[in-house]
Parts: structure tokens; C-alpha cells; sequence
């Protein structure tokens, strides 16, 4: 089988992003498995390389060039959008910017066929918003660029897979927004993922909202009953093995164990919370539902840290790891 290719996007250069890559692209097994390409400023990856002393030459190339790579050097696509002493760890209209066009550049190479997935280094939200694309994430601007309307953001680990109803709003608005037929439609998509990667009939467990599920009414003000239980009665009548709503607190230990493949979370914290505490280097970010294989590191843009040398690329690599796993395989 041919190998594919991987399209890294830089995200938020002024974050940890080149450094991860950087390091990232030093392993000789990932370019076994793969040709990644970074889709982003080469000027900034070279800046990266010199921070942390890594010798290493970066090759400019365009989606007329032959895309596939080797060891010892890192392609970029450049979009040549920043300027050379962009300083690290700040908000800036022009990162937010360039992350957002190394994202849709990505997705104009994945649609034209060049690139077989993407693999997403972290953004800032606020220097997105500032650079005039307002979107609460990636995985909101990858639905709205392939006019996708049914997806969801699923976090995994070795230990844990989560899938969400809802994630980047506020808490009141995830309430109002979790429907029957959202929570049926994120189950689907649990059980079609996991199936497609080769899971016979998937063990679904989904949360409930309230303390305890609600504990038959005595929390809440019947939003299981109203919001969850049609939809899990929905999908178990078609087959699909799924159980909930399930008190969280002990869900995500039965999930770990392993009485679960997947668990549905209702919100953002719900879900992030307990894949974050099995450890930030191992988590992987997914979006399931697009016509584009996408993963991601799951954490953020790190400013505290960047152009320090310091960032962690365990979770990048896990990243790559999964989207040249799920890059559909082509013939030799």
C-alpha cells in the first residue's frame, strides 16, 4: 500500500506549534509510515529548529511538487504569512489569521485529493477571533469549509474514548442546546466510527446531565427523561448497544475499565475533564462526521511556554499516529 500523506497545520505560531512539529518530525517511524508535510511559514519552523538546536533543512514546496518526503528534512507548504520575529506567546490578529488559512489550505488539498488527512497543531480562539474569522475552534471552521452539519469532537486516549453532544459554549447554552435528536445523531456517529475501526458492535455508555442521572427527578428538572432517554430508546431499536443515561461519575471509571468502548458526554468539561487527568501527552483530538480525516493534540496553544524549547510532542505524535491509521488506504 501506498503511504499517505499527512497534512500538519502549524496553527498559532505564536503557541508551541513549530516546536512540536519540529520535534515531532525527528522520529524515522512516523516517515515509515507516512509523508508528512507541514502546511504553514517555514521561516517559523526554522526559527523552531533553531530554538531547540536541531539541525535539520526545510524544504519549500507547492501542490504541484511531488509530496512525498524524507527523513532528515521537513517539507512545508509555505504560506509565507507571518514575519520573522512574530514574538511568542502572545495574541495576535496575524497568527489567528495565518492559523485559519493553513487550516483551509489543508482542506483545499485534502478535497483536491494531494493530502489524505489532517493533522492539526493547536490555535488561540482569541487570535483567531481577532484575525476576523469567528469560530469557536477547529472543528467548528472544518465543518462550516466541507458544509458538513452533522459532526462531534471525539477525544482519544489508550485508556478512554469520549465523543460530545456539545463542546465550545457556555454551560447554560449546552443545556439548551442538548436535543433529542443531537444525542440520538452523536450516538450514530459513535457507533459508526468505532465500527468502521474495527469494533463489532461497539458498548456505548452515555451521560446524564445532572448528579446521578438525575436519580429519577430528584436532580434537575427532568432534562434525562426529556433529552437523553428518547434518544438512547431510539438507537437501541436500532441495534446499536447502547446504555444511558449513566450517572458521570462512575461512568468514565466503568468506561476505563473497559465495560465501555466510547462514552457520549454531554458538554465540554464533562468530557475533557476526565481524558485530560489519563494525561495531556497521550489525548488525541478527532472530529467524526467529516468527509476529511482530522485529528489533533489535545491541548492548547501553550504561551507560557513557547519559544522556550520546552513543549511536550508526545500528543502530536499520537495525533499522526491515528491519522495515518484512519487515512484511507490507497493501492501501490
Amino acid at each position: 500500500m501506498k503511504k499517505p500523506i499527512i497534512g500538519i497545520t502549524m496553527g498559532d505560531a505564536a503557541g508551541v506549534g513549530p516546536e512540536i512539529i519540529v520535534k515531532s518530525l525527528q522520529s524515522q517511524t512516523l516517515y515509515e509510515q507516512a509523508h508528512p508535510i507541514v502546511i504553514g511559514d517555514a521561516k517559523m519552523l526554522k526559527r523552531a529548529s533553531e530554538i531547540l538546536n536541531i539541525d535539520i533543512t526545510i524544504r519549500e514546496i507547492d501542490s504541484d511538487d511531488d509530496l512525498s518526503t524524507r527523513f532528515g528534512e521537513i517539507a512545508c507548504y509555505d504560506l509565507n504569512l507571518l514575519p520573522q520575529d512574530l514574538p511568542f506567546g502572545q495574541v495576535s490578529s496575524a497568527s489567528g489569521h495565518a492559523a485559519f488559512e493553513y487550516l483551509r489550505t489543508a482542506i483545499e488539498l485534502a478535497n483536491a485529493g494531494k493530502i489524505d488527512a489532517i493533522c492539526t497543531a493547536p490555535l488561540n480562539k482569541e487570535a483567531l477571533h481577532k484575525g476576523g474569522h469567528i469560530y469557536p475552534g477547529h472543528t467548528e471552521i472544518l465543518a462550516d469549509l466541507t458544509g458538513t452539519k452533522d459532526f462531534s469532537m471525539m477525544l482519544s486516549s489508550p485508556k478512554l474514548k469520549v465523543i460530545h453532544v456539545t463542546t465550545h459554549v457556555g454551560l447554560i447554552d449546552a443545556i439548551n442546546m442538548i436535543k433529542p435528536e443531537r444525542v440520538y445523531n452523536v450516538i450514530r456517529l459513535a457507533h459508526q466510527t468505532l465500527s468502521q475501526s474495527g469494533i463489532e458492535q461497539p458498548k456505548i455508555g452515555v451521560c446524564g446531565i445532572n448528579p446521578h442521572a438525575g436519580e429519577n427527578g430528584l436532580f434537575g428538572y427532568g432534562e434525562e427523561e426529556e433529552k437523553i432517554i428518547p434518544a438512547v430508546g431510539r438507537a437501541q431499536e436500532e441495534g446499536i448497544h447502547v446504555e444511558g443515561p449513566l450517572p458521570a461519575d462512575t461512568l468514565f471509571f466503568r468506561a476505563q475499565r473497559g465495560d465501555f468502548d466510547i462514552v457520549v458526554a454531554m458538554y465540554h468539561d464533562q468530557g475533557h475533564g476526565p481524558i485530560k487527568v489519563l494525561g495531556l501527552e497521550a489525548g488525541v483530538n478527532i472530529t467524526v462526521g467529516l468527509p476529511i480525516i482530522r485529528t489533533s493534540v489535545d491541548h492548547g496553544t501553550a504561551f507560557d511556554i513557547a519559544g522556550k524549547g520546552l513543549a511536550d510532542e508526545r500528543s502530536l505524535l499520537e495525533a499522526l499516529r491515528q491519522a495515518v491509521e484512519l487515512a484511507p488506504q490507497k493501492g501501490s
